[in-house]
């Protein structure tokens, strides 16, 4: 779904098992999203019914962080349930992705975000 000014922003719906099994569609839907030129300025991954996340998971999510944030977007997260805020919050993704109650959260224009150091100490505890 695209949304938001200039259709820059773009809404991922997760659903399930974010794992090892799923994780490279993620990265081909996050790849498709951010080909091109004009990749969107926000992305906001719809957690809503995400049901596990796994260490395979969390890197397609540093990624995805990594490569907005160096185009100039931003990744944020929405209606993470409170199993998947666990995990979120033990391997400190929580400190590096901005995570929101729901969608229209997420996608308002005063939310804050997370710098990138955060991100090189995630992506380090990931390896």
């Amino acid at each position: 779904m695209d949304a938001g000014p200039g259709g820059r922003e773009r809404v991922l719906a997760l659903r399930g098992e974010l794992d090892y099994a799923s994780a490279a569609q993620l990265q081909e839907a996050a790849d498709a999203v951010l080909a091109g030129p004009q990749p969107p300025a926000l992305v906001v991954l719809d957690c809503s019914a995400l049901e596990f996340c796994d260490s395979s998971g969390i890197n397609v999510l540093i990624g995805m962080h990594q490569r907005l944030e160096a185009r100039g977007g931003v990744l944020r997260l929405a209606g993470v349930p409170g199993s998947v805020t666990r995990v979120f919050t033990l391997t400190g993704l929580d400190q590096v992705i901005g995570r929101y109650g729901t969608v229209a959260d997420a996608s308002a224009p005063a939310a804050g975000d997370h710098g990138s150091s955060a991100v090189r100490a995630a992506s380090e505890r990931q390896r």
